[in-house]
């Protein structure tokens, strides 16, 4: 009976064999896979020329050992069902990728604080958080501190001063949507909140009420859909079937606004915008779709982006670097879903927006 000999397992190779068969040093190879390094271009062809040969690989987790960074950044997002964040992560990735970063998502619930599942992040090493739709607790905030890892809030705010921000223009949307609907005539305005704890779903509920209290209108009759699609389906079949029914409902955001939708066409028969106007917020791709044709106040995905990503390695780089609260303008795009105003629309490029006439006279 023959002997039964385990297989050799297979052997990679190593810096030191590319940095061999190119006839550089091991430094050189290191270089030649680090984003941003310098090295001359001929000298980076024959290394990736001698790694395409070997089959060689660089080993992220080492050289994270060495420079004590992993190129990982933590990603927090939930409302994945909100086409809004689908869209964010794949600029995030995209944008980080461009920097020699990578992305780690992770889902916590939306409607619970998200530090039990951050502290499993934080196990990974990762060189910052991104949180986007997720409470932070002050004892988190520290605990990141302590460990020198900094803590980028995306499309969200927090009650701590020292935690960076970049956010769109939440309160002033909410305070044009008012404007916009008081304009076009309508008399019975609802609001239908997010999360109650999200800043987002706060400051447009404030910019709106606000708007409208300043203005000696009434305030708007008020229900709680959660972000979530069955939630505020439930909340517009509360609203649509009191005695003094809105005329206009504010969705706190697109996700929501395109459930409200299809109760009030399909179980109450109501033809929008005729019986019923309809706004939404963030303009994601379902508020592009005949279907749809959602007014909706623009959060402009790239530019948030581009600020997340930069301040993000900004602070990676100088963990000195002060707190900063960015805040990306928006507009608010006019389609089919809300009554036109007489004035005030006017066209940019393929779209209509809302341009009160005190702001197109400044």
């Amino acid at each position: 009976m023959s002997e039964v000999r385990p297989a050799r397992a297979h052997r990679h190779a190593t810096a030191s064999d590319v940095a061999r068969l190119a006839g550089v040093s091991q430094s050189a190879v290191s270089r030649a896979f680090t984003p941003g390094a310098s090295i001359a271009r001929e000298t980076r062809a024959r290394v990736e020329d001698a790694a395409r040969a070997l089959g060689y690989r660089p080993n992220a987790i080492a050289r994270s050992l060495t420079t004590r960074r992993s190129r990982i950044i933590g990603v927090a997002a939930a409302y994945l069902q909100n086409h809004f964040y689908p869209d964010v992560l794949e600029a995030l990735s995209k944008g980080l990728q461009a920097r020699g970063y990578h992305l780690l998502l992770f889902t916590p619930d939306a409607a619970r604080d998200a530090d039990p599942l951050l502290q499993e992040v934080l196990a990974w090493q990762v060189d910052a958080l991104i949180l986007a739709s997720t409470t932070l607790s002050s004892a988190l905030a520290g605990q990141c501190r302590a460990a020198g890892i900094p803590v980028l809030l995306f499309n969200r705010t927090s009650r701590h001063a020292d935690v960076s921000s970049v956010t769109g223009e939440n309160l002033r949307g909410g305070r044009l949507i008012a404007e916009f609907l008081v304009a076009g005539g309508h008399q019975r305005l609802a609001f239908i909140a997010g999360i109650e704890n999200s800043s987002t779903s706060r400051d447009r509920e404030a910019g709106f009420t606000g708007w409208l209290a300043e203005h000696g209108h009434a305030p708007p009759l008020r229900d709680v859909g959660l972000y979530d699609f069955e939630s505020a389906s439930a909340a517009a079949r509360r609203l649509l079937s009191r005695p003094d029914r809105p005329d206009a409902i504010f969705a706190a955001n697109d996700h929501m606004a395109t459930a409200v939708a299809e109760v009030a066409r399909h179980e109450f028969g109501l033809r929008i915008p005729r019986d019923l106007s309809l706004v939404g917020f963030d303009d994601t791709g379902p508020a592009r779709w005949p279907s749809f044709s959602l007014t909706s106040f623009a959060q402009p995905l790239r530019p948030m982006v581009d600020a997340a990503v930069a301040m993000v390695c900004e602070m990676i780089e100088n963990p000195a670097a002060p707190t900063r609260h960015q805040v990306i303008p928006g507009e608010l795009m006019v389609r089919g879903s809300a009554r036109m105003p007489p004035e005030g629309c006017v066209s940019r490029a393929d779209a209509l927006v809302w341009r009160p006439v005190r702001d197109q006279a400044a």
